[in-house]
């Protein structure tokens, strides 16, 4: 079975609790708390492993949450290598108000990476055996981390051979787009439009967009993510348009995280492009369905990819 490696560089712990109505000054009395181990590569690594896959994560690690993130995933089952640093993995909340159905979504920023940090990222994916066929670099990058980590972590890659996925936004996007050589590229309907620094509010700008990137080398495969539109990829003279399953809203947390770690896991397991991206898709809707920072359930995912309603039997 391929290894699918994930990078997070600001991992987080995320809290999720519920409360009747957001409110100045009031004393707000919330449900009790869901902990969950966050950060982009972390729950792409989780995905895989949801949907019975071989991922490990590599994340930089300190302070308590640090501890309770590696408790967390502990717990979970999931393989991980921390790589132990000076300051304090950072904790993020969410919050659901009960009276309105609206979302809260309050992200804190990270620890500093120090050079001696970046380096023992870098060196704890180089000393990975099996070397992974995949490397997934996802989330933002902490403070410390320059734009041009982009060329460590594509020269790896191609040390160990692993197609460089990223998940990444603002400047570290920017940059890894102008750079080229990453092998997916999956940006949001936001980032796309921050990095080509226009709006792109039609789907033939949208569709010009990665047709642009696909002929300056930006990726081999691009995947635009639209939420409940579905995705839109490019590869090649490749583009196509998939649709997303409609289904109940409850949290956008890790919805983007599901669908990457599901299009790669698809591609590992040797799925067409088109049929990885719908599959991705259906993870990214399975995963909407769940309360708080919950990601998907592998029997969802599959049961949209194949088109069935989820009161289907198995």
């Amino acid at each position: 079975m391929t290894r699918i490696a994930t990078l997070t560089l600001n991992p987080a712990m995320d809290l999720a609790v519920s409360t009747a109505r957001v409110l100045p000054t009031e004393k707000l009395r919330c449900a009790h708390p869901r902990h969950d181990p966050g950060g982009g590569g972390i729950n792409v690594a989780r995905v895989v492993r949801i949907l019975g896959g071989d991922s490990l994560a590599v994340y930089p690690a300190g302070g308590p949450f640090g501890d309770l993130l590696r408790r967390a995933l502990d717990d979970i089952g999931l393989a991980h290598l921390p790589v132990a640093i000076a300051g304090d993995t950072r904790e993020s909340f969410t919050v659901d108000e009960q009276e309105t159905g609206l979302q809260y979504r309050f992200v804190l920023p990270g620890p500093v990476l120090g050079e001696q940090e970046r380096l023992g990222c870098l060196a704890a994916l180089r000393g990975l055996h099996p070397a992974p066929g995949y490397l997934v670099v996802s989330g933002s990058f902490t403070p410390g981390i320059e734009p041009a980590f982009f060329d460590e972590m594509l020269a790896l890659a191609r040390q160990i051979g692993a197609r460089l996925v990223i998940d990444l936004s603002g400047e570290p996007l920017a940059y890894a787009a102008r750079r080229g050589g990453a092998y997916l590229v999956k940006p949001s309907l936001n980032e796309l439009a921050g990095l080509m620094g226009r709006p792109l509010e039609s789907e033939a700008a949208q569709a010009a967009a990665l047709r642009e990137l696909i002929q300056r080398g930006a990726a081999e495969i691009i995947v635009l993510s639209l939420g409940a539109q579905g995705a839109l990829f490019a590869c090649g003279d490749r583009l196509e348009r998939l649709p997303s399953p409609a289904v109940p809203v409850v949290s956008a947390v890790g919805a983007g995280d599901s669908m990457l770690g599901a299009i790669v896991h698809a591609l590992a397991q040797g799925y067409e492009l088109g049929a990885a991206v719908r599959f991705g898709a259906a993870a990214g809707a399975a995963t909407v369905m769940r309360p708080g920072t919950q990601l998907c359930l592998r029997t969802d995912v599959e049961r949209l990819f194949a088109g069935r309603p989820l009161d289907a039997g198995a």
